[in-house]
């Protein structure tokens, strides 16, 4: 194995973390920083302002009731808005619009529509993740750009409102709530600045990281030095030796190789600049991976791909701080050029719990490629990306791309808890959960995926 080993950064994580082999742990662990953590040198952390809103108009009638918001307004900078509310079970059902100023001029956006429906993006209900009683409500996140002014109203459909309106009238009610979910918060998030180069800081010295960020790197140490920003590709012949490496040398040259892609490069969570002491300590983990779930993450096309380190740390902030998840909610996330990312913490090839599909997070991987694909075509380069990917990560764990694979349902609007559902083994948001994710374009493009993926793994 090409094998990288944690004590060179002198910092104790618990085995837990390391003993997780490549491909196949036997059962879930949890692996945990011994010592606490601090600001990584070099980088200037993300911020966060979260504003209530109030309802809209001079007129506070119940025929006002369905509408909220905030007027114009001046505010520290920002990159990426989304909405939160109290209760993470409810649905906003409306229409949530914001509009922006670039920061230091006078010019304003049109008004740009929120993904409403994020809730279906989550941990699975009864998981500890779901119970902290930090969970909230939210929308999907937009990246704006860097704006320092904002303006927003969230509509409630007209027809509920109606309705709402009609049974108070018959209970005798002049006035109650809107038909909007309580404790509506705008979220303006800075994703901060650009982490220092691999190992330094800007003026030369080396960067020492930090006991958390050690623990996300020494659960990779098998395929990087524990300071770098990418996990270096492998060819085909190489990924099958490590694979069968890591399995005892059980399959050797005249038996049969093992159907696995080429390991792509992977961008680490030190690469895009992830603020490891947002996150839980502790990495949850599942048994398996028999399949991937393809999502788009519905943050709008409006990023370049130099910016895409910046967009992750913001939906990071975003899932963890705003959303009170306990990490980046999706696995890997690919960007419009094709770059793969590791997403939540624990190992990218183990078997990381998620918080991506509701419902069928267990045994599972969520892939999230950057951007809104409803009416949008993704690029090429995004779709051949989830196929490397795919191949390498669902090959180390025995899958086949083009076959169908059966999960258990944790529970969501589509399959009841404990329904045992035959799904593609690689399969789209809406294959497990009603909802319009990864768009209908994206979507469309997933046949293309498994066939491509299959032929990498040489199927």
């Amino acid at each position: 194995m090409r094998g990288f080993l944690a004590s060179s950064i002198g910092v104790t994580c618990a085995a837990a973390a390391l003993a997780l082999p490549l491909a196949l742990p036997a059962t879930p662990a949890a692996a945990r920083a011994t010592a606490p953590a601090s600001p990584a040198a070099g980088s200037v952390p993300g911020s966060t302002q979260s504003l209530p809103l109030a309802p809209l108009g001079s007129d506070r009638s119940l025929a006002q009731g369905g509408e909220q918001g905030l007027p114009r307004r001046d505010v520290q900078p920002f990159s990426l808005v989304g909405v939160v509310w109290d209760n993470p079970d409810a649905e906003l059902r409306g229409r949530v619009q914001v509009r922006t100023r670039a920061t230091g001029t006078t010019n304003w956006s049109a008004w740009q529509d929120v993904e409403t429906h994020n809730h279906e993006h989550a941990a699975d209900l009864d998981t500890a993740e779901r119970a902290t009683g930090k969970v909230r409500g939210s929308t999907a996140p937009l990246w704006v750009g860097d704006s320092d002014g904002v303006e927003i109203r969230v509509r409630a459909e007209e027809e509920n409102a109606a309705a709402h309106q009609a049974d108070n009238v018959r209970a005798g009610q002049t006035h109650a709530q809107p038909p909007l979910p309580k404790g509506l918060r705008l979220e303006l998030v800075d994703p901060g600045d650009e982490p220092p180069p691999q190992g330094a800081l800007a003026d030369g010295p080396r960067a020492a990281l930090t006991a958390q960020a050690a623990a996300s790197a020494a659960v990779n140490a098998d395929l990087a030095p524990l300071d770098a920003t990418a996990i270096p590709a492998l060819s085909k012949q190489e990924t099958e030796e490590d694979l069968i490496a890591a399995r005892g040398g059980a399959e050797v040259v005249g038996k049969a190789r093992p159907y696995v892609g080429p390991r792509p490069r992977i961008i680490t969570r030190r690469g895009w600049g992830a603020d490891e002491k947002l996150r839980e300590k502790d990495f949850a983990y599942t048994k398996s991976v028999k399949a991937a779930f393809v999502h788009h993450s519905a943050s709008g096309n409006g990023y370049s791909c130099a910016q895409s380190p910046s967009v992750l740390r913001s939906i990071y902030r975003y899932h963890v701080k705003s959303s009170g998840w306990r990490d980046f909610g999706y696995n890997f996330a690919v960007d419009r050029c094709g770059n793969i990312y590791e997403g939540r913490a624990g190992g990218v090839a183990k078997p990381v719990l998620g918080a991506h599909t509701l419902g069928f997070n267990t045994n599972s991987m969520g892939i999230a490629v950057l951007g809104t694909y409803n009416n949008a075509n993704p690029p090429k380069a995004a779709v051949n990306a989830v196929a490397r990917l795919t191949a390498w990560k669902l090959g180390l764990y025995g899958a086949n791309p083009r076959s169908t694979t059966y999960l258990k349902s944790g529970g969501g609007n589509l399959y009841k808890k404990g329904t045992n559902v035959r799904l593609h083994v690689i399969s789209g948001h809406r294959d497990g959960f009603a909802t319009e994710c990864p768009g209908g374009r994206l979507y469309n493009k997933l046949g293309k995926a498994r066939s491509t993926s299959a032929r990498f793994q040489g199927r």
